[in-house]
């Protein structure tokens, strides 16, 4: 059981009837509280959940239109996100109360200051390197306009700028990554074909791929419904047409592709994991035609090469630069 979880149950009586959480984990909470809902906004959470406990889950970047008594904010990691995700909350609740949890090291208790915009916030439980705290919504804002909270800017690239759209939560929101910027320097001479953009974050991979290979099909994949929307709207906004898909991972993509690309995720809440960057490598073959290729950009510490060549073929190493590496395998 999550920690976070275990003190929710700490104080089970707060959490009968109809109580929403959203971004919980995938453990067996809704087990214990019968009558609980939840809002996920994390693909693998959300299929975890509903093979478990089919009915009661909901999945996107907005408030379910179900009914709740209460609610209860699991605190993700992006500040801009905790603001949208409170706001959209308190203003479903009017008198009704607004829980917010987390782990301390993930700053929440720095959170739980943004409750104040809502009521008198107070912390009701203190265990597990977790806190609990509540808020009576006594002043329910108007509910938030997520489209007004996304933020564009335009890439100045070799083949015409790029307008980019990211939203709250979206890895490096409204801005370029590094890694993603010597990845943009290394796109030349992909394979025609399927494309797939892995972990596609607000959609710039996936456009600049869409735009130098039109003739090839693009697909983008994320497990976060926040960074699918994002690729969307940059396509829209750039006049390009791409599949744009929610899913847990490599095994939530088609088959037969040319070329898979990606600038891989390495972190989920506070923590870093490299699990789902791993398994990509481990699968990508079953994903890729025969002649089908691989590129990615990682942390040049990760040592990589032994596991692509392990599971792909010859690894190169296309750049070396500012900590980050480019790699490109192709399957035999």
């Amino acid at each position: 059981m999550d920690p976070r979880s275990e003190v929710l149950l700490r104080q089970r009586e707060l959490f009968a009837g109809r109580v929403l959480l959203a971004g919980p984990p995938a453990d067996d909470l809704l087990g214990q509280l019968p009558e609980a809902l939840t809002w996920n906004w994390h693909a693998g959470h959300q299929q975890r959940l509903q093979a478990r406990f089919a009915g009661r889950n909901s999945y996107g970047t907005e408030v379910p239109e179900i009914e709740f008594d209460h609610a209860v904010l699991f605190l993700p990691k992006s500040r801009e996100l905790t603001e949208y995700l409170l706001n959209a909350l308190a203003a479903r609740l009017h008198g009704g109360p607004l829980y917010l949890v987390g782990e301390k090291r993930a700053g929440i208790e720095r959170a739980a200051k943004q409750l104040a915009a809502f009521g008198q916030p107070r912390k009701l439980d203190n265990a597990r390197h977790c806190q609990l705290w509540q808020v009576q919504v006594n002043q329910a804002p108007k509910a938030p306009d997520l489209q007004a909270l996304a933020q564009p800017f335009s890439l100045d690239l070799a083949d015409g700028p790029l307008q980019v759209i990211s939203l709250p939560g979206v890895f490096s929101h409204g801005r370029l990554d590094r890694g993603s910027a010597l990845l943009l320097e290394h796109l030349d001479d992909i394979p025609q074909g399927r494309l797939l953009d892995f972990g596609c974050g607000a959609g710039i991979i996936g456009a600049v791929l869409k735009r130098r290979y039109p003739h090839s099909e693009v697909v983008m994949l994320d497990v976060d419904a926040f960074a699918v929307q994002s690729s969307r709207m940059t396509l829209v906004a750039n006049g390009l047409d791409a599949e744009v898909i929610s899913g847990d991972g490599i095994d939530a993509a088609p088959g037969q592709l040319a070329a898979i690309i990606s600038n891989p995720p390495f972190h989920q809440g506070v923590h870093t994991h490299y699990q789902a960057s791993e398994t990509l490598i481990e699968r990508a073959a079953q994903h890729l035609s025969p002649g089908g290729e691989m590129r990615l950009v990682a942390n040049a510490f990760l040592r990589y090469p032994p596991l692509i060549e392990a599971h792909l073929g010859h690894c190169q190493t296309l750049a070396n630069t500012d900590g980050f590496r480019i790699y490109r395998a192709r399957r035999g």
